[in-house]
């Protein structure tokens, strides 16, 4: 007979793998809602018939060049800022963890400006280059941040961390906002938009920009889960058990920044999704990051979708920037979960 320990973690795999399928359905419903929700409204047949090539120009043309990169983008940018927001709460042990409110972000975005600067955003090579100077921006931020919030003797503790993150997200914006002064009109109004947290990279150049660094960042963290999950105890502890602490806090906080720095460099500034993401995907399925991790991602994912599809709709034929919809609901729940801290 199993025991009842083997029992347990059976009916919680069963509970985790069907949160996880739940999540994936709920993406796909939302993903079909996306490509008919516009100012140009497509109904289902006209979908489905552009996407067996049997739609008319326009109708190809407002799904293929426009719906479906922004919608992709959305999905895969919010995967991968509520994956960092996942590995950087489980490596510090904050629940207010998250590469927005961190300065991450802002660190990619400062290097995002400095590029646009110098770089006309629409070509093809600058926009493959962008996550690259993206991560190195993020990279940079997240040492700043660890320098300053380290105290000898104490370490870093979770509220500082965050105060830190915030006060140097700070000095980024105010930074990035010089930068646009001399900037000429197009470049200025693509960076307001940008700051607002739009998904404004609405093409399939984007796509690929993006994807070949989740492909790879992506497997690597779903492959240190029971690690994170023994770095979770304590430096000591997981040291007592034969991990590496330093070389594996080292890997995973690199791939926390690099998938921050990436997303950031195509989705524009979207605060939030990092810090949501995990807290909803462990209520569903618990601490352990083997399920903790691909929860975060399918809720990060779900989340982007629907604010992207709710700022298209809300005002047509106007927009929202999706960055103030996420806003919305992260700012309360980020002053919730600060108000519960008791670092």
């Amino acid at each position: 007979m199993a025991s009842l320990v083997e029992i347990t973690t059976r009916k919680r795999s069963v509970k985790a793998y069907t949160v996880l399928t739940i999540l994936l359905v709920a993406i796909v419903l939302v993903f079909i809602i996306s490509m008919n929700t516009g100012f140009i409204r497509l109904s289902p047949m006209d979908v489905l018939r552009a996407l067996f090539g049997q739609g008319t120009d326009k109708q190809e043309l407002i799904l293929f060049e426009f719906r479906l990169p922004r919608i992709i983008i959305s999905v895969l940018v919010g995967a991968g800022l509520a994956l960092s927001g996942a590995i950087l709460q489980g490596l510090s042990r904050n629940p207010l963890a998250d590469p927005g409110i961190l300065g991450i972000n802002a660190g990619a975005g400062l290097a995002v400006v400095l590029f646009i600067s110098f770089f006309p955003v629409k070509q093809a090579a600058p926009v493959y280059m962008m996550p690259l100077l993206a991560m190195l921006g993020a990279g940079a931020a997240a040492a700043l941040i660890y320098v300053l919030a380290y105290k000898k003797g104490i370490g870093i503790s979770p509220t500082r961390l965050v105060l830190v993150g915030i006060a140097v997200a700070a000095g980024f914006h105010a930074a990035m906002l010089v930068l646009t002064i001399k900037m000429n009109p197009q470049n200025y109004q693509f960076v307001a938009i940008w700051l607002a947290g739009s998904i404004w990279g609405t093409n399939w150049k984007f796509v690929m920009a993006l994807l070949p660094w989740l492909i790879i960042f992506i497997p690597y963290v779903l492959y240190k889960a029971q690690t994170l999950n023994v770095l979770h105890l304590g430096d000591q502890l997981a040291s007592g058990l034969g991990t590496s602490v330093e070389k594996e806090r080292l890997g995973l906080l690199a791939s926390a920044v690099a998938l921050a720095g990436a997303c950031v460099a195509v989705g524009g500034g979207i605060g939030f999704v990092g810090l949501i993401g995990p807290h909803l995907a462990k209520q569903l399925v618990g601490p352990k990051h083997q399920y903790l991790l691909p929860a975060s991602m399918l809720t990060g994912g779900l989340l982007l979708i629907v604010a992207d599809t709710l700022a298209r709709w809300i005002l047509q034929p106007s927009e929202i920037p999706t960055g103030i919809v996420v806003a919305v609901i992260g700012a309360p729940y980020f002053l919730f979960l600060l108000a519960k801290s008791k670092a």
